[in-house]
């Protein structure tokens, strides 16, 4: 059971704006009085009152994941001033195409490995009523499905658009100039 003074509380925002939190505040149900910094990156950001006026167009049921939006990308643009989200999004996105590299070099490794573990046909006994290898039977050695290759679930052709791509990054570059000219600094 809570104790009365947490009901007697401000929420976050209005503890922040130095106001009283009447019973029909807003901020209350998406800025609890324990996380004042969750309210602090947002007005910082974004300003209480156009975050007041988003919510107040918003519908009730939209409200908290707006809020929670609002709160990521507050933070992440105090982290980072000029790129915010956009800046982490591009990191793990190199990232992910780095650990793709890895995972197509090993399953190539493994492929090369299965090739070289397969006996010659020369070193094989024939199978019983079977005078030549030519009566033998081909079957394909190696499925051409192996690990991620040919699935399409991970890797992605170079000429299709994936609605998570920046269209100012150059993937096929390791070390990204993004700021423009000589100045400009690497994600």
């Amino acid at each position: 059971m809570a104790s009365s003074s947490s009901y007697n509380s401000p929420c976050a925002a209005c503890k922040f704006l130095r106001r009283k939190c009447m019973p029909g505040c807003i901020f209350a149900p998406y800025f609890p009085p324990e996380e004042p910094q969750k309210f602090a990156n947002v007005h910082k950001i974004f300003g209480a009152s156009n975050v007041t006026k988003l919510l107040n167009e918003l519908l009730p049921h939209q409200r908290e994941d707006a809020v929670n939006s609002l709160a990521y990308e507050a933070e992440a643009r105090v982290r980072d001033p000029v790129y915010g989200c956009v800046g982490a999004i591009s990191f793990l996105q190199r990232q992910v195409q780095k650990l793709q590299k890895e995972l197509d070099a090993a399953n190539a490794d493994l492929v090369r490995y299965a090739c070289n573990e397969i006996p010659s046909a020369t070193s094989m006994p024939l199978p019983p009523g079977f005078a030549s290898i030519q009566q033998i039977p081909q079957r394909p050695l190696i499925n051409a499905r192996i690990g991620n290759e040919g699935s399409g679930f991970y890797r992605q052709s170079p000429t299709t658009f994936s609605p998570y791509s920046l269209p100012w990054t150059d993937t096929s570059s390791e070390d990204i100039n993004v700021g423009g000219g000589e100045g400009g600094g690497n994600l």
